[in-house]
């Protein structure tokens, strides 16, 4: 862990950039590939510390990967084929690939043992673990599976009926992952809709489902066929240089092939009701994820509310958008907000006290935030909590700040974006 001091002196930024591929995307491409049969192509793939640790707990389980730059390949014979790991899954920093996992090993042929980092050894699993062990799933753990290390015993799983108790895509894809080879109809019911890759990427392997009205129901025991994905533009990485190019002097960036799922442009939205001088062309070339090249430039902002439904389409981007509230006109609140405090840290304890560091006008709530603005910054000696999204949100504001930002663990940002500052240079006029 080492500090990063940035001083950029409020530069404009200018030109276009490609932004690395959707994480989230990412990180199913790899497990949908590997348990489907037949060979899976991958563009665009994220090469984040977080999308290598899932091409590595699957190659410890016996599949053929391999990486050239950003295309992936991954041939499988399917589950059935899957070798008992020797060595324990590391997850490293990657709640995706920790809670996934759970739902895919639980209905496998193998034992194994599966942990992560410190972070990810804090936080909670149950909410994964109880609707699997509803299906029949065999796993055991600290804290009765609280927490990792977790060790899972594949068994013969049976469908349920489940009703989401909170918007949580990565539980309900775990459920969703399980339910493929349980025997019987799954049916996850939403009451409010959570990011839907895993939906969509089961019919791009060539599943059949049915999505109406917030439930999702298909059968088990269907053969998923290796297919060619591509992937976009993560939006949740976008969204640090829209949220840059807003705030900026004199500045006008633009950010090629984003990604739009609707499940996941919620920062569009907050950006369009805040006055963002923004545009957004859609491209028509991506049958199962859409995406979109977008253009942002210096805006005049004012403040906003930001609660209830929007909430899960825009839960990564809270941090850069409490940012982005400190130079906007008037009051913004955030609220509904309760699953930033399980994140990869308390994002709601994290984001206030940093931004206070940097003299913002920002006061924590129970499930979110109050910004008043604008507000111009100083600069400060900042943590990042090990969190990428922290770190992101910190180096934007050196953008903006009097003074130097410092950083203490700025290498946490290549868990999702690792070429974060060389993109920052490249528009830094």
């Amino acid at each position: 862990m080492s500090e990063k001091v940035l001083q950029y002196h409020k530069p404009s930024l200018q030109g276009h950039l490609t932004i690395p591929g959707d994480k989230s995307v990412s990180h199913r491409s790899v497990m949908f590939g590997a348990i489907a049969t037949g060979k899976t192509t991958v563009d665009g793939f994220l090469l984040g510390e977080d999308c290598l640790s899932t091409i590595d707990c699957f190659r410890k389980l016996g599949v053929k990967i391999d990486v050239d730059g950003t295309n992936v390949t991954i041939e499988s014979a399917g589950m059935e084929a899957w070798q008992e790991p020797s060595e324990v899954l590391y997850t490293g920093n990657s709640g995706t690939t920790t809670r996934l996992m759970l739902g895919i090993l639980a209905g496998s042929n193998v034992h194994s043992v599966m942990t992560g980092d410190a972070s990810i050894g804090k936080r909670p699993m149950r909410r994964v673990i109880d609707p699997l062990r509803q299906m029949g799933a065999h796993i055991t753990g600290r804290a009765d599976g609280q927490y990792t290390p977790l060790a899972i015993q594949g068994s013969t799983l049976q469908a349920i009926d489940y009703q989401m108790p909170v918007a949580s895509a990565q539980v309900k894809s775990a459920i969703l992952l399980a339910g493929l080879r349980a025997q019987g109809t799954t049916v996850v019911r939403e009451t409010e809709i959570s990011r839907d890759h895993t939906e969509r990427m089961l019919r791009q392997f060539g599943a059949q489902l049915t999505v109406e009205e917030g439930v999702i129901s298909f059968e088990g025991g269907q053969t998923l066929l290796g297919t060619h994905v591509s992937v976009p533009g993560d939006i949740s990485s976008a969204a640090f240089f829209l949220v840059a190019g807003a705030i900026c002097q004199d500045s006008k960036v633009v950010l090629e092939n984003v990604g739009i799922n609707p499940t996941r442009d919620g920062v569009i939205e907050v950006l369009r009701n805040m006055g963002a001088s923004m545009t957004v062309v859609p491209n028509e070339d991506n049958q199962f994820e859409p995406t979109a090249t977008i253009t942002i430039e210096t805006s005049t902002l004012k403040g906003t509310i930001i609660e209830g439904d929007i909430i899960p389409r825009l839960i990564d981007e809270i941090p850069i958008l409490a940012l982005l509230a400190t130079q906007a006109h008037g009051t913004t609140i955030i609220k509904d907000a309760e699953e930033l405090k399980v994140k990869e840290t308390d994002r709601i304890t994290a984001v206030v006290d940093e931004l206070q560091k940097l003299g913002a006008r920002i006061e924590a709530t129970k499930d979110g935030m109050v910004i008043e603005g604008p507000t111009p910054l100083q600069g400060a000696s900042l943590k990042t909590y090990g969190d990428h999204r922290i770190g992101m949100m910190g180096a934007v504001a050196a953008l903006i700040t009097n003074g130097a930002v410092t950083l203490d663990d700025a290498e946490c940002i290549a868990v999702s974006y690792p070429s974060f500052f060389e993109h920052v240079e490249a528009v830094k006029k």
